[in-house]
């Protein structure tokens, strides 16, 4: 079959197949119950902000920041409703506390472990001859060990964590196999301790994503299969007649992910150019099939939830999710233009990479509709501010990888730091500023403990913005520079590396401020975990909503 063949069949079935989904959503196929982005909700809280621990003041204000100052009085049998509700929320959020709080602990220990390797191995690129005295501190090796620490450690104790949270209150019923998720991540947590030992003494499979030696593979296989068990439980227990779409979400993740990781580690099988190809697959994959959706789906709870109204629209919120299952499957591909693999596997791959501005548009819009006319809100939520950023890094990373996809900008990126950018900017601008804001809403309910210093919440969001924005827009220019001198035949190889010096001295500016704020939110999450500091009365806000003297006094 030739390359124009292929590109046009692919197009027309993805096409054909996107026009009979939205076909279904209009007939209600896919959604048998028009309320069903009102699900998340008890009676009477649409319309009202949810900060169970803001004082009255506190709400006054917040419900005037989100445009619903005044509310009609919930009835005796509504307030009823809504006090059983919440009872049996507290309950199920009882279910979770511990369990959560050994995954976000385990995630912050890793957040802080990886910020100091990535920081050493950025200075590394401009000071090579720094911390050179011991193999394990090699640039090669420490580089490696902070994607591992991400990749394994931060990102999935975080996401896990906050699935682990939200399940049981998605779908209104207590956790059940909570010690399955212990035991996983006991497990899961000693294979990569013991995968980042074996990278630092120089044993490695050598293949990017996919370092760790598959013998201790094993052991996250074992863990991770664990920690999926409570899903399954727990949705035999259900007690909703819908699965909100942040469930299809998480429970589309936790199935894609152990296929991804056992067909990327499955030994003695891939090869060559083959085993370029497969690694390419996997490590995207593992990305847009794993920690995009979990993301998403915390996204897709929080948002509405602290707002206070559903989610715009609820078909687009399934468009987004069937579309990315149907386009991101091959989009790791188009990392390998100019290599020699299969011109249909190239052009198939940039296919699905621009035709995932699909979901990702889908996304956009639902996001900005919800939050029409309801912006306001993040001048005083902390969760809020960092999960609208983060869904807003999606867009633009997803729509800078559809765009980086095609040839003609591919011949300039390929194998510069734009491509580290970019990954950066979807696990770290998208991924990681939403796993932030899901914690800051989390940790009080696992705690029963506020936050003690609302401005260490200010510190935090203000330096790793300003720090990831110093870091992405140096590597971005360097990168797009350096990709110019390589393409330049008069120029030596060596100018293509000088010319990016200056932008790798930004990146190294900017990751040392990411690590700061790192820092000052590893010991705001110790402070609270041994609730040292003021105890507050009331929420964690990062400014005081005003409250007129008139609403004050009603």
């Amino acid at each position: 079959m030739d390359t124009v063949t292929l590109l046009l069949s692919s197009f027309i079935l993805s096409i054909t197949g996107l026009f009979i989904f939205i076909w279904s959503l209009r007939k209600r196929l896919f959604d048998s119950n028009p309320a069903a982005a009102k699900v998340i909700f008890s009676e009477g809280e649409i319309g009202r902000v949810e900060e169970p621990a803001a004082s009255p003041v506190q709400r006054i204000g917040l419900q005037k920041s989100a445009a619903d100052p005044e509310l009609l009085p919930l009835d005796a049998a509504q307030t009823a409703q809504l006090e059983q509700d919440l009872k049996e929320r507290m309950q199920a959020d009882r279910s979770t506390a511990f369990v959560t709080f050994v995954f976000l602990s385990c995630a912050v220990v890793w957040l802080v472990l990886a910020s100091f390797a990535g920081l050493t191995s950025s200075i590394k690129l401009h000071e090579p001859d720094w911390l050179n005295s011991e193999a394990w501190l090699s640039f090669g090796r420490l580089r490696t060990i902070h994607l591992n620490a991400v990749a394994y450690g931060w990102a999935p104790m975080a996401a896990l964590g906050i699935a682990i949270w939200m399940l049981p209150r998605l779908l209104k019923t207590e956790l059940l196999g909570a010690r399955f998720a212990m035991l996983g991540a006991l497990i899961w947590n000693a294979g990569l301790i013991a995968g980042i030992g074996c990278i630092a003494v120089g044993l490695s499979d050598g293949m990017e994503w996919l370092e760790i030696p598959w013998q201790v593979d094993i052991l996250l296989v074992i863990g991770g299969a664990l920690v999926g068990l409570p899903l399954v439980f727990t949705l035999q227990n259900r007690r909703v007649n819908h699965l909100y779409v942040s469930i299809w979400y998480m429970g589309a993740a936790l199935f894609w992910f152990p296929i991804l990781f056992l067909v990327g580690n499955v030994p003695g099988v891939h090869f060559g150019v083959e085993q370029a190809t497969m690694n390419w697959w996997f490590g995207h994959n593992v990305l847009g099939l794993f920690y995009t959706p979990m993301a998403l789906a915390a996204v897709y709870y929080f948002l509405p939830k602290i707002i206070g109204r559903p989610v715009q629209s609820y078909n687009l919120s399934l468009l987004g999710f069937w579309t990315l299952a149907f386009f991101y499957g091959q989009v790791g591909g188009h990392h390998l233009i100019g290599g020699p693999v299969p011109g249909w596997l190239i052009t198939l791959s940039i296919v699905q990479s621009v035709m995932m501005i699909v979901p990702v548009i889908a996304f956009s819009v639902n996001q900005h509709l919800t939050m029409r006319t309801k912006f306001a809100t993040l001048i005083y939520s902390p969760t809020l501010r960092f999960i609208v950023l983060g869904g807003m890094m999606y867009t633009l990373s997803s729509i800078q990888g559809s765009v980086e996809a095609l040839r003609s900008v591919n011949t300039v990126t390929h194998f510069t730091h734009v491509t580290v950018a970019h990954a950066h900017l979807g696990l770290y601008g998208f991924f990681t500023m939403v796993m932030f804001g899901a914690i800051y809403f989390v940790m009080p309910r696992v705690m029963s403990w506020e936050w003690p210093y609302p401005k260490l919440i200010a510190l935090h969001f203000w330096l790793v913005v300003i720090g990831f924005s110093i870091y992405f827009v140096g590597l971005s220019i360097g990168g797009w520079l350096q990709g110019m001198a390589m393409l330049d035949a008069t120029r030596p190889f060596m100018e293509s590396v000088r010319v990016t010096i200056p932008y790798l001295k930004s990146r190294s500016v900017g990751g040392a401020i990411m690590t700061l704020g790192h820092l000052v939110f590893a010991f705001h999450f110790a402070a609270m975990a041994l609730r040292y500091g003021p105890r507050r009365i009331g929420a964690a806000l990062l400014h005081v909503p005003s409250t007129p003297s008139s609403m004050a006094a009603a």
